[in-house]
């Protein structure tokens, strides 16, 4: 079971009794965890049984075509708008840290609720400890790019540190998520090239990140087309990002037709 600053059990403050989760802890210790489950109104594995009653196999099929990472047999195929649902449920039992804690999940749609509970946090700092803790465990795209806590928006300022943070990893969807808060937080009033410059400055072999990037610059020219173009017309990006963004600013109605012209005379040529 992993440690997760920031969450605990009953009686801890907070929605979902915040603290830290210590199984042998002074004070809170197994026979605790086992009274707080018989408590609970949604254990673990109620929580996993709940999963499988909102099951639609068809529509597991379909995710298990769209997200290569993640093995066919870790998908249950519950549909977002009935893990929406049963993410503001949870969110408002204290025990939930216990579900939060069970690192890393077995299943796709485990990992997939994960990411919405933490989306619902309104404190940044709790929030900011639960993503640190849930990061290193994302291994596919559609989980990454779920998570989109809501805390963030109001504190962007504090946000910052932690990106430049996670975009140095070594992991795969913890760079690509700090490229997308990058994307979501800091494109508008508060743009520097300096974020740019981070995003641009991410090497990598794989394609996940790539993809971000190249998101992230595509979003960039259609809100700060003068700023960001530099990074096209100076060659500042990977031969491969540079086109990739390239096209997907070719196919966004946020970028004019005129743009659009000029961005296909940067177009690099690829050795094969």
């Amino acid at each position: 079971m992993a440690k997760i600053p920031g969450v605990g059990l009953r009686g801890r403050s907070g929605a979902f009794g915040y603290g830290y989760l210590l199984i042998g802890e002074a004070g809170f210790g197994v026979e605790n965890l086992v009274e707080n489950l018989k408590e609970d109104k949604m254990n673990d594995r109620d929580i996993v049984a709940e999963l499988f009653r909102l099951q639609d196999k068809d529509y597991a099929l379909l995710q298990a075509k769209i997200i290569p990472t993640v093995s066919p047999d870790r998908i249950i195929g519950v549909r977002t708008p009935a893990l929406r649902d049963l993410a503001k449920r949870l969110s408002k039992e204290q025990d939930t840290g216990v579900f939060l804690s069970c690192l890393p999940h077995r299943y796709f749609d485990e990992d997939q609720l994960h990411a919405f509970i933490i989306s619902l946090e309104r404190s940044f700092d709790r929030c900011i400890a639960m993503v640190d803790a849930f990061l290193p465990f994302i291994d596919n795209w559609a989980t990454c790019d779920q998570l989109s806590p809501g805390a963030f928006k109001k504190e962007p300022e504090k946000l910052l540190p932690y990106i430049r943070t996670w975009i140095k990893s070594d992991k795969t969807y913890t760079v690509r998520f700090a490229i997308g808060m990058l994307m979501q937080h800091f494109l508008d009033g508060n743009f520097d090239t300096e974020y740019a410059d981070m995003a641009a400055q991410v090497r990598s072999e794989e394609y996940y990140v790539n993809m971000m990037i190249a998101w992230y610059f595509a979003t960039a020219l259609a809100k700060q087309y003068e700023l960001v173009l530099p990074y096209l017309k100076e060659h500042r990006l990977s031969p491969w990002v540079h086109n990739k963004t390239i096209r997907k600013s070719i196919e966004s109605y946020r970028i004019t037709d005129e743009q659009k012209a000029y961005l296909r005379t940067l177009q690099m040529r690829m050795n094969r």
